[in-house]
């Protein structure tokens, strides 16, 4: 008898009513809200989202990530309807609730903190990130900060300053934020070595920056938006050591990597470093506007009496949903889930490297994989459009992939770490034959 198939193709993709809903939206918001893949939400379920035109596609994209319990899970839910049954907003700092300490405790237990920590929660990336700089100036009173190219840490002043991928997020945006310095990430496939890449953090701060002026170093371990780019253990064990010895405060962004993506529930747990600070959102609440700064205590406690805050951080709803969500880990083993689908969707894509020269890189760490295009394998000449037609194939087919990468040609996995065996293995099949066709 044949299995069951997850995806269920009932138009042409897109189809007609998606097609009316997104001219509408044409017509009526910002172009510059770009729409990626014009099929509009009609529902999701675990690691498939339905159509207004009743298509089924199996989800790679996760909502960008967020969704690692997968889309409606019930507990999450249930939890986010209770909560907001019984109220939906004070603002925290003028009549806090109890759920916040809730949350606060359950993930200073689960993060890499040796000491005495403290949280303190926001809206989105872009805002943690944004606070995570607050915290390191007021810790250290100094100014300045440094980031890696390649990284993104989203899209408000200090991020997207932070941020390092010019179209489409950075062009025609400036003045940006001053005392922010980039040098050179490790990518091992394009010729930059960990030697290299720290050599040139050194060389910053006899060039560009003295070290006694520099607040925080804002480090992603596994590039998102970059391409999926591991960091090496002997670098991140080197940028430590750096911290260390001028008393920078090192500032971990897990937005995308943490809450099992990787294989661990944070991405730091791989290399048995201890940040300072720990900066998280996206998969905490299932997709409803959540954010963290994890932290050492003096860290976390040195900004002035109401230094940081905002109307919405920490909404209570929001964090129903994130207690909904680690029960969710906790009951269905997502972290390890994590490692057994990154090693399936490794297998697959090695596979395909063999069979298709224009794969020149596969990387990532767990279930946070990517493929990177080239036109040529000697030259490693990015391909952009080849992972374009590869995720137009994809969509046409019932799988929704994402593209990442400064040149835009990697094709990236943030599948709901919830999908079944059986899903997965179709998802790849459709990739496969993606990858085909756009190499037809």
């Amino acid at each position: 008898m044949a299995a069951t198939r997850a995806i269920e193709l009932r138009t042409a993709v897109p189809g007609p009513r998606s097609q009316e809903i997104v001219a509408r939206i044409d017509r009526s918001v910002a172009s510059a809200l770009s729409i990626y893949l014009p099929i509009v939400a009609a529902s999701g379920s675990g690691a498939t989202l339905t159509d207004v035109d009743g298509n089924t596609f199996i989800d790679f994209a996760g909502g960008v990530g967020c969704l690692n319990v997968g889309h409606a899970h019930p507990h999450v839910v249930e939890a986010v309807q209770e909560q907001a049954a019984r109220f939906l907003h004070t603002d925290f700092t003028i009549v806090p609730y109890e759920v916040y300490a809730d949350l606060a405790e359950r993930l200073l237990a689960l993060a890499p903190f040796r000491g005495d920590a403290k949280a303190a929660f926001f809206n989105a990336g872009t805002e943690a990130v944004e606070n995570g700089v607050k915290f390191a100036r007021a810790y250290t009173g100094r100014p300045a900060v440094i980031a890696f190219e390649g990284a993104f840490h989203g899209r408000t002043l200090m991020s997207l300053t932070l941020t390092s991928k010019t179209h489409p997020y950075k062009a025609g945006l400036g003045p940006f934020a001053p005392e922010v310095y980039r040098v050179p990430f490790p990518n091992e496939y394009r010729g930059i070595s960990t030697i290299d890449a720290l050599a040139a953090l050194e060389r910053a701060l006899q060039t560009q920056v003295a070290p006694e002026t520099v607040a925080a170093i804002v480090l992603e371990l596994v590039q998102g938006e970059g391409g999926f780019i591991v960091a090496p253990q002997a670098f991140v064990e080197g940028v430590r050591a750096v911290c260390d010895r001028h008393g920078i405060v090192l500032v971990v962004d897990e937005v995308q990597t943490g809450f099992g993506r990787t294989g661990k529930m944070f991405a730091i747990e791989h290399y048995g470093i201890e940040p300072d600070l720990l900066l998280v959102a996206k998969s905490i609440a299932a997709g409803l506007p959540l954010s963290g700064v994890l932290g050492k205590a003096a860290i976390m406690d040195a900004p002035a009496e109401g230094g940081v805050g905002g109307t919405y951080v920490g909404n209570p709803v929001a964090q129903a949903a994130a207690l909904a969500v680690l029960d969710v880990f906790e009951d269905e083993q997502l972290v390890d889930r994590a490692e057994d689908i990154g090693q399936g969707i490794r297998g697959r894509m090695l596979g395909w490297q063999q069979r298709f020269p224009q794969i020149g890189d596969v990387r990532g760490l767990g279930a946070m994989l990517a493929v990177e295009y080239v036109s040529d394998p000697e030259t490693k000449e990015p391909a952009p459009d080849l992972a374009s037609r590869v995720a137009e194939e994809a969509a046409s087919r019932g799988l929704l992939l994402l593209k990442a990468g400064v040149y835009g040609n990697c094709n990236r996995v943030l599948c709901p770490l919830v999908i079944t065996d059986a899903e997965l293995a179709e998802a790849l099949d459709v990739w496969e034959e993606a990858l085909e066709a756009a190499l037809a």
